[in-house]
């Protein structure tokens, strides 16, 4: 397509096409309840990323609202420079500016978590440096069903199951968008290519040693079975109101058991012990992300054992997350584990 239709799709709220006009609305809709005036939006080049591109565009001819893009080269695969520069020369055409930042820091195991952690890094502290509230990324219903999936597999509780939420906070500056969570891909491809004319795809997404690629080869043969995404995205929407009810009163217990001092986390451990084994998770993976501004809880898996270490009459301190724990008078505490 065209500059100059490309322009004109953009500036007419894409009123050509029914269907993408619609989820445009959608995306506006959402962002004026926020009524920010500044943005980071998170770039891959894939047809999400720049469809959430051009829905952030056409959204400026409406609002005045600034926009910054900004795209993390992991520096992990050997052409991800040659791949961050053809994204950024894409955008360059249709007159955005795009930064692409590369992570430093080496990534060698848990890759897609840790490259996931850094990259959160990375743009927590551009938001720091340029006085930003919001960062947007452009989850959408595949990958909503997707993270359900991964975490069905792996025996998740109702949290996990509710997967992600449109808002969260990732620290006390920064808030996290997904403002396409309830869109499904299809119409993503379909901006990418009428603003764009194409989109990269990420050679990581074929590669089956990881899960979600794994889980996202399942949808063919699962709707093909009449499993359709759309009704398990419904049933997501109706676990995470449960989880609203559940978090109201996690928090109020929260406040009751879990106390910060200058030294680390103090938890009363003899109300922590009437607890169930969920409040239990719940308490430890707080008490973790309050300590270290983690953002996302860590594998069930991991914090059962710890569970199970604390109710042995013998223990003495074990680790996780970074933390060490240890019982001291009435309290479980936790403090940073030394290297």
């Amino acid at each position: 397509m065209s500059r100059k239709n490309s322009s004109v799709n953009l500036k007419n709220g894409f009123k050509d096409y029914k269907d993408l006009s619609t989820i445009f609305l959608n995306f506006k809709s959402k962002l004026d309840s926020l009524k920010k005036k500044k943005y980071l939006v998170a770039v891959s080049g894939g047809p999400d990323s720049l469809a959430l591109v051009a829905l952030t565009k056409a959204y400026t001819f409406r609002n005045k609202t600034k926009f910054y893009y900004l795209l993390v080269d992991h520096n992990i695969r050997k052409n991800s420079n040659r791949e961050a520069k053809k994204v950024k020369n894409l955008l360059k055409k249709k007159y955005f500016n795009l930064k692409v930042l590369i992570n430093k820091k080496k990534i060698t195991k848990n890759i897609q978590a840790e490259a996931r952690n850094v990259r959160y890094d990375i743009l927590k502290s551009f938001c720091k440096k340029n006085n930003i509230k919001v960062i947007l990324t452009a989850h959408n219903l595949e990958d909503q069903v997707e993270t359900f999936l991964i975490r069905l597999s792996r025996g998740s509780g109702l949290k996990g199951l509710s997967a992600m939420k449109s808002l969260s906070k990732i620290n006390n500056q920064v808030i996290l968008f997904r403002p396409l969570l309830d869109t499904q891909k299809q119409f993503l491809i379909k901006i990418s290519k009428t603003i764009f004319g194409k989109y990269f795809k990420d050679p990581s997404n074929k590669n089956e040693k990881y899960l979600r690629t794994k889980v996202r080869n399942l949808k063919k043969p699962l709707e093909k079975s009449g499993i359709k995404y759309e009704k398990i995205f419904k049933s997501i929407q109706n676990l995470s109101l449960s989880k609203t009810t559940l978090e109201g009163y996690l928090n109020k217990t929260f406040k009751e058991l879990i106390k910060k001092s200058k030294s680390g986390i103090l938890i009363n451990f003899k109300k922590y012990k009437d607890l169930n084994k969920d409040i239990k998770i719940a308490v430890i993976n707080q008490s973790i992300k309050q300590f270290k501004s983690n953002y996302y809880d860590l594998r069930s898996k991991k914090v059962e054992n710890l569970i199970n270490n604390i109710d042995k009459n013998d223990f003495k301190n074990s680790t996780l997350g970074g933390c060490i724990f240890f019982k001291k008078g009435e309290h479980l505490c936790l403090k940073v584990e030394k290297p």
